[in-house]
């Protein structure tokens, strides 16, 4: 670690006006890291996610003097490659680099993956000969493997030759091969390092919004090196950061939109607001059990607030109550401290909502009988409702797929947004009702001010 108490990476690389590769993903995977970035242009692409217009380089000179003045000043813990366009800049980055011992990860790009090519062919033979030999790591998907092992990768036992190949032929001190390009239900990545492999696996993710994952992968292996970690370590952790990073891809642009490494720390601060914001949420509801007990159901209460759109994808970016929230007397029981993916139930709900509105992040499910329908239009609070009779019979069974069915369902009829949508029920099913807010506070609120509204109605029939 650099001598100011903060890891220090470089990358040395292309700038994408599109934003979502190059120098560009690697400063923003440094920082979700916690490591502090720094860059030396190779080069300015005119670039969005379907195609490179027009690509721009630095003067070789250039390129050396911002790794010489950086590295003088701050230090380098370590360093990537990334596009470096043509055989000047390849060699003036080469012979800066002897000049340090940092760790130095290449990730060879050759070809942008709207097909452009980002590496001269006359560029590859200074590559080979004076970069990869600097290489702590060199990086290539299967493609970029073909060309510097010579070799054909068709599979995993040829990702494990063409490593040990790269290694041997360049004396780079590891070869990654990844597996992105190769197919089937997971994606394989192998390190061969000190005459052993590795394999690191993650589930396929299916999507075409994969633009800078490359880039993402090798920044994160530069970020992880930096902070001191050994390089199977790194590797291993760099490989969550872009399962995370493609998983929170962004659906941006015409063609392949970006890959997102600010997922790696923004979806788990936004799960810890959402936990916070529950917790006030179940506070206030306990400070006022009188009142919401005569809301609970045969199937008991539950609270969720999701994270952020366009982030919350599935039931696990919603918190919510592990164990419900449970009726004793006047009283409300709370049986777990607010969980990601605690409650399937209301979680379908609330992505459910969030698909037509966004900003309706929270919600709750609680009893529906005449006494909270009279609170509700007493209070005049929208609502709307959904008739499980009407519901198709491919949706019916679909696991899971009753509760969106009817929430756009009841969107749909109330043309707008609305604060509790009823479920009239079925054979064997409880009618209930979803109480809607932007946030968990809202939502509390709501079901307070209904619950108070029921128990003046149910005085007044004494």
């Amino acid at each position: 670690m650099s001598r100011w108490g903060i890891p220090v990476a470089m990358t040395i690389a292309g700038i994408d006006s599109g934003g979502g590769a190059g120098a560009n993903a690697d400063l923003k995977t440094f920082a979700a890291l916690g490591v502090h970035g720094t860059v030396a242009v190779t080069s300015v692409t005119a670039q969005n996610t379907y195609s490179v217009t027009g690509i721009y380089d630095m003067s070789p000179e250039a390129v050396a003097r911002q790794i010489e003045t950086v590295y003088e000043d701050m230090g380098i813990d370590a360093a990537k490659t990334g596009m470096l366009s043509n055989r000047d800049i390849v060699h003036a980055v080469a012979t800066e680099l002897k000049k340090y011992d940092f760790p130095l990860v290449v990730d060879p790009v050759m070809v942008a993956k709207s097909g452009a090519q980002l590496l001269r062919d006359d560029a590859i033979d200074v590559l080979v000969k004076e970069l990869l030999p600097r290489a702590t790591l060199v990086t290539p998907n299967s493609p970029e493997a073909e060309r510097l092992s010579g070799m054909k990768i068709r599979g995993l036992e040829d990702a494990r030759r063409a490593a040990k190949a790269i290694v041997d032929s360049t004396g780079a001190a590891a070869a990654l091969v990844k597996g992105g390009h190769l197919g089937g239900s997971e994606s394989v990545d192998v390190l061969y390092y000190n005459g052993s492999y590795w394999e690191f696996r993650a589930p396929r993710i299916n999507t075409e919004d994969t633009h800078g994952t490359g880039d993402v992968l090798s920044a994160a292996i530069t970020a992880f090196l930096a902070k001191g970690f050994q390089l199977p370590d790194a590797v291993r952790a760099a490989k969550d950061v872009i399962t995370e990073s493609i998983r929170y891809s962004l659906r941006l642009g015409k063609g392949h939109g970006p890959v997102n490494p600010s997922a790696w720390s923004y979806v788990p601060a936004m799960k810890y607001n959402a936990i916070q914001d529950l917790r006030a949420a179940i506070d206030m509801l306990k400070q006022q059990e009188y009142y919401v007990s005569v809301l609970v159901p045969e199937i008991s209460i539950n609270v969720g607030e999701a994270v952020e759109y366009p982030y919350a994808r599935g039931v696990d970016d919603v918190i919510a109550v592990p164990g419900r929230i449970t009726r004793y007397g006047d009283r409300i029981m709370v049986h777990g401290d607010p969980t990601p993916g605690a409650s399937s139930h209301v979680a379908r709900a609330i992505l459910a909502y969030m698909s037509k509105y966004p900003e309706y992040r929270a919600a709750a499910n609680i009893a529906l009988n005449d006494y909270i329908r009279k609170a509700v239009e007493s209070l005049g609070l929208r609502w709307s409702y959904y008739d499980r009779s009407e519901e198709p019979e491919n949706v019916k069974e679909m696991e899971g797929g009753s509760i969106p069915w009817g929430i756009r369902r009841a969107l749909e009829k109330a043309n707008g947004p609305v604060d509790v949508i009823y479920d009239t029920g079925d054979f064997g099913k409880e009618p209930g009702s979803f109480v809607f807010g932007r946030n968990a506070m809202e939502v509390a609120s709501r079901m307070i001010e209904i619950g108070r509204k029921v128990r003046e109605l149910m005085k007044q029939e004494k």
